[in-house]
Formats: C-alpha cells, structure tokens, sequence
C-alpha cells in the first residue's frame, strides 16, 4: 500500500476514533441536561418580558452562565448577556445566539405554565406571550452552554453565547436588538470567526430541520407617505388639490415599481399597504392623507433601487395633481443570507443530528430576522428547528406570533445538539 495513502487512513481512523469518544462525551452531558431545558423552558415562558425589558431571564441566563465558570458581560443593548467560554485548545471563536423577547399577544393555550402576563401596550392592556418560541431559544441555548462548559478542555477555540434582546423590533423611541449590540462593540471585542442560529417553527414537525443556502428571510423596511393638497369641498374638487386622488394614483404607482421596474429574476420582491387614512366627512376633501407599508425583499441592491423608486413615484404623483408626498423610509432588518459556502460545510452536522429523512430544503421566507445583522460582519447560518408534535399536520398548527401558538418539548434537545454539534464540528474543522 502506498504509505501516503496508509498514513491517510491511519489518520482517518484515528480521527473517527477521536471524534467517537467525543461524541459520546457529549452525548452523555446532552441527555443530562435535557431536563434542565425542559425547565427552564417552561420557567421562562410563564414569565415573558417584552423587548428591551427582558431583566429577569438575563439575570437568570447570566447566573446560569456564570456559575460554569465563563466570563460574563451583562447590560449589553439594555438587557443583553454575552459569556465566553474559553477552551483549553487555540482555535477560532463560534458564536451561538438566542433571542430573549417575548410579545404582546394574550395567551389561549391552556398550560401548567402558560403565562398570564399583562402590560400595556400602545395604550392597550395586553397579555405578554411567548408566541414565538424565544424562550425556547433561550432554554436551549442555556442547555448548550453547559454541555460545551463540561467540554472545556476538548475545546479548540472559544464559544461566544449572544442572548439577544428585542429581536421583535425595540419600544418606540428606543434602539434595541442585534444592531444596538454590534454598535456596543460585541463583535469587536469578542470577534467571532462564525455566527450560528436557529429559530422555532410550527410550519415543521419535531425531527426536521429547515435550511436554505444563500438569501434566507426578507429585509423588513416600512414607509409613510405624507399626501398633502389643499382642502375644499366635495361638490368643487377643482376649487382645491384633492390628496386622496392622489394617494390613490401612488398606491397603484407604487404596485407597479415591483412588477415593472424591478428586476424580480435576481430575487423576489414585495411592496404591500398596510394602512391609509384622510378625511372626516363624505362631502369634504381634506387637506392630507397618511399612508403606511412594508417592503420585503431579498437582494440589498434591489432594496435600495425600492427604497429611491417609492420617493420618486409619491413625489411625482403627488406633483403631477399640485399635491406634495413627503416620503419617509424607516429601515429594518437587512436580507438574512446563509453564507453559502458555511452552509455546505455545516450540512454533515445537521444531517448527523436530523438524518437526512429530516433535512428539508426550505423556501425563502418573506418574514424577517435581526440576526441578518450578525451574518453582514461574520459567515453565519441560520436554521429552522421544527416544533409541531409528530402526527399533527404542520398546516394544522397554530403558527409563530399566534395566542395558540405551543412548541413541543421532545424538540429541545435536537435544538440544543444541533447548536452544540454546530460549535465542536465547525472546530474540528477548522484545526
């Protein structure tokens, strides 16, 4: 046999053996600290916070992260955490993230746990709910940061654990969520080589996983369109400038930059109203008209030409009938993009934990993520964990941000491996 092709093999079962005992150390400390998720799961979930105000899971996820022994960072983007787990090997630092927030949304299901939170919201009293699966992202996460601690010596490289406030927008008047964390300087101070994260669904059984390479969930972005004319009454429109004509002409005129000058082969596009209002009486035309929507998209360039396309249609429109539009663009979330080649390389893992019977390429999704932050400054990925019990219809489930939405417990811990066996193989890798 030719000896580079014996050293190979030596080096191949070597390696086999090498990662066989480490998987079935880690194995252990999974089954281990099931449980423990399943727990704090529930803890957390009949004690929802809302954005930016998440005081008492962080001091729960930082108690917790300290007592394995990390160097722990609180009060990041108000209520963020960060601990860094350092391992005894040199090697590049993995980022493993979960969202903290929870909503306001009134809870139907009719749990041991469920939570019966109230606020007021917006003026509006309001039950809080984690209708989104935040807290078991959390949960999760947590379970994944003991396993990998009681590893620390296996490690080469270090584990950066994000817990992320206000990933569903922040209260008004304030920043909040990924950006505000990148703007307090977590990545320069920590600088991760990789980001990883995963979000809850009910539109996947327990034992799948959804992944897609490349443009994943929608950018987010909203606008308001300000029609303003001259009022006067009904019977002599003439006698005036009627804003609601108008705002009329720019809904459509709108509708048309998607399917018209857009070039939508590259990637798909949306520009939807959500809201138009003007006017108090049948026989007045009134002096202004407001106008709201959303814009989801996924290509950067193609959001840009979307966002100058809608200020030069209001305000031509508007021009045309001695109307004026002032047009304002309040950015969202950026395309969450799966980088492709981080993806290909990660597809062994999640096989590994899901089979390839649970692997389910998805389609791209028109909601949006705030971890489309962290993927722009680092390689990330980004997965689906299926949550809906095997047996029950995903179509049938109660879907993310729903009063009836549940996730099933015996989904934790393929959560908790996939994050872990994301970290130790992207590791092994990399030596």
């Amino acid at each position: 046999m030719n000896k580079s092709i014996l050293s190979l093999s030596l080096a191949s079962i070597l390696g086999a053996v090498t990662m066989g005992a480490q998987a079935s150390d880690h194995a252990s400390l999974l089954k281990q600290v099931e449980p423990k998720v399943i727990e704090w799961r529930r803890d957390i979930h009949q004690n929802p916070e809302l954005g930016n105000r998440e005081v008492r899971t962080a001091a729960k996820v930082a108690k917790h992260l300290k007592a394995l022994g990390m160097e722990v960072e609180t009060g990041i983007a108000y209520t963020g955490v960060v601990g860094m787990l350092k391992g005894a090997k040199p090697g590049p630092t993995v980022m493993l993230r979960a969202d903290m927030d929870a909503l306001p949304v009134t809870e139907k299901n009719d749990l041991p746990f469920k939570s019966t939170k109230t606020t007021n919201y917006r003026g509006v009293d309001v039950g809080i709910m984690h209708a989104c699966g935040h807290d078991t992202h959390v949960a999760m996460l947590m379970g994944a940061a003991e396993v990998l601690a009681g590893m620390r010596d296996e490690l080469a490289g270090n584990v950066m654990f994000v817990f992320q406030p206000a990933e569903e927008g922040a209260p008004e008047g304030e920043e909040g969520g990924a950006e505000l964390m990148l703007k307090e300087g977590i990545f320069k101070k920590y600088q991760p080589d990789v980001a990883f994260g995963l979000h809850i669904t009910s539109k996947l059984n327990v034992g799948q996983l959804g992944y897609r390479s490349g443009p994943t969930m929608a950018s987010a972005d909203r606008f308001e369109i300000s029609v303003k004319g001259e009022q006067t009454h009904g019977s002599t429109p003439w006698a005036g400038a009627d804003p609601i004509a108008a705002a009329a002409q720019i809904v459509s005129g709108v509708n048309h930059i998607v399917s018209r000058q857009i070039n939508i082969t590259k990637e798909p596009a949306i520009v939807s109203f959500g809201k138009i209002a003007g006017g108090v009486r049948n026989n007045i035309i009134p002096e202004e008209v407001n106008m709201v929507g959303t814009i989801r998209n996924f290509d950067m360039d193609n959001r840009a030409q979307i966002f100058e396309k809608i200020t030069h249609t209001a305000e031509h429109i508007a021009l045309a009938s001695g109307n004026r539009a002032d047009v304002k663009i309040i950015e969202g979330y950026p395309v969450t993009v799966n980088d492709p080649a981080l993806t290909a390389q990660m597809l062994p893992t999640l096989e590994k934990v899901f089979g390839a019977q649970g692997m389910i390429e998805m389609p791209k999704v028109t909601g949006a993520e705030d971890f489309s932050f962290y993927a722009m400054e680092v390689p990330g990925l980004f997965v689906f964990l299926g949550g809906t019990a095997k047996g029950t219809d995903p179509k049938n489930a109660a879907s993310n941000h729903s009063p009836y939405f549940i996730a099933d417990e015996s989904a934790f811990k393929l959560g908790t491996r996939a994050l872990t066996e994301f970290t130790l193989d992207y590791m092994t890798q990399a030596q």
